[in-house]
């Protein structure tokens, strides 16, 4: 499989036009709120690894949500709401429209050398409405794609391999169908050899940082070697 990579949460930068209104976003700017930590790092690993595009932006999700579909009620934040309709569409016409488009051009060039693995990579907080999650690494992906679950499979049990003492997941901790750029993906590219995956990993990992992340890294992305072998 041609293996594209994407990380649509890379950063939490804010363009200084737009600085105004995020005056009191601070804190949720440096939260998971405002970006995934580690996410890009965990990208760029990828790429490396296997040579492969890598698509991503940094400005923040809290600018405009580039894993959301046009019309969601989440596209903009509480912060960007503030914006006056016509900013907000310049911010759909300028940041959220190329990148999607970017990616759609990649996985469609992609699609003329055989069967593509789009791989979306996020993080996520260990504590959601003060519940922990136990899910370490999820493993997001649509059951009723034959494609999607053959790699979701192979890669789960490559994982659980590596890393025996962690808890590897299917469709934790959010289901591998709802609202984001895979799910819009599929429906572009369908009848077509388009599998999306998205990868979510605890972002206690990376917030930790040192050698478990970085080990934690290295495991995660070769253990996917073999998942792009198509049966």
């Amino acid at each position: 499989m041609v293996l594209v990579v994407t990380c649509e949460h890379g950063g939490n930068s804010i363009p200084e036009e737009f600085l105004p209104v995020f005056h009191d976003a601070r804190d949720a700017l440096a939260s998971h709120r405002g970006y995934d930590p580690g996410a890009l790092e965990l990208a760029r690993e990828f790429a490396r690894t296997f040579d492969a595009p890598l698509l991503f932006e940094t400005r923040s999700r809290l600018l405009i949500e580039l894993n959301r579909t046009l019309g969601h009620p989440r596209i903009f934040s509480e912060f960007s709401r503030r914006l006056p309709k016509a900013v907000q569409d310049r911010l759909i016409e300028e940041i959220y429209e190329p990148y999607r488009q970017s990616v759609i051009d990649r996985v469609s060039t992609s699609l003329q050398a055989g069967p593509v693995l789009h791989l979306s990579v996020h993080s996520f907080t260990p504590v959601m409405k003060e519940k922990i999650r136990r899910t370490e690494i999820g493993i997001l992906f649509d059951p009723a794609s034959p494609l999607e679950a053959s790699v979701a499979r192979k890669w789960k049990a490559a994982l659980r391999r590596t890393f025996s003492d962690l808890v590897i997941e299917f469709n934790r901790p959010y289901r591998g169908t709802s609202d984001g750029l895979t799910t819009a993906l599929r429906k572009k590219f369908a009848g077509q050899n388009y599998a999306g995956i998205e990868l979510e990993v605890n972002q206690k990992f990376p917030l930790e940082g040192g050698s478990r992340w970085e080990t934690l890294m290295t495991g995660i992305t070769t253990s996917l070697d073999p998942c792009l072998n198509v049966d």
